[in-house]
């Protein structure tokens, strides 16, 4: 783009370090037998008992998400004669009620073959902290030009061009730790430490300025 006199181009940054709003963790459940029919109602079976605890985990439970679901058979390594079968499914749980996630994982983790995985903590698509993060990219910009300007005995008229070149943000995971309950036997407990959010913004800016002042 054609300008009319001098222009200075910046680059403004912004970082922000914000609580998460989102906790994510998997829940696998596995079944094997000899049998594949006795296999599969098995594994439908702990998948059952599974949806059962989430059921009633509500409204902690934001969201769940079908994942992935394998069948196979098990042969003898020296040959392809089946041995038995094995099934797996996955499920994602999307909590917003940090307070109750440890709970609930603990309880996920008590039932027969299942593993769970996590939590992966995340900011909502839609959180301010991304909004808040890009104004104040911009505003970091706006500065650096005025500086650059008042160096050079001029000021900022015009705003040619405006790019966002920011990273993405960056997922953190938890730091978990089981507190076991007394020598009684107590359920142990997990505590788990929510990870803050880095929401990070950059963008890359020109502007016009009024004549410099070298003399």
């Amino acid at each position: 783009m054609a300008t009319d006199g001098p222009v200075v181009q910046v680059r403004g940054e912004a970082i922000r370090v914000v609580p998460p709003e989102l906790a994510r963790f998997a829940v696998t459940v596995t079944a094997r037998g000899r049998d594949r029919e006795a296999t599969l109602t098995q594994l439908a079976e702990r998948a059952a008992a599974v949806r059962v605890l989430l059921d009633g985990s509500e409204p902690a439970v934001a969201r769940r998400e079908a994942g992935d679901l394998w069948v196979r058979p098990q042969t003898k390594r020296s040959g392809e004669r089946v041995v038995g079968w094995l099934g797996s499914v996955t499920t994602t749980v999307t909590v917003t009620d940090f307070t109750a996630l440890g709970e609930l994982m603990l309880r996920l983790a008590d039932q027969d073959q299942v593993e769970v995985a996590g939590p992966w903590w995340e900011l909502r698509p839609d959180s301010p902290a991304h909004r808040e993060a890009r104004h104040a990219a911009i505003g970091d910009a706006l500065l650096r030009a005025r500086e650059y300007a008042e160096a050079l005995g001029a000021r900022v008229t015009a705003l040619i061009e405006l790019a966002d070149s920011g990273p993405g943000d960056r997922p953190m995971f938890a730091r978990a730790a089981f507190d076991v309950g007394g020598a009684g036997g107590g359920v142990p407990e997990l505590e788990l430490d929510p990870q803050p959010q880095t929401v990070q913004a950059a963008v890359q800016a020109r502007f016009t300025i009024s004549d410099p002042v070298l003399g």
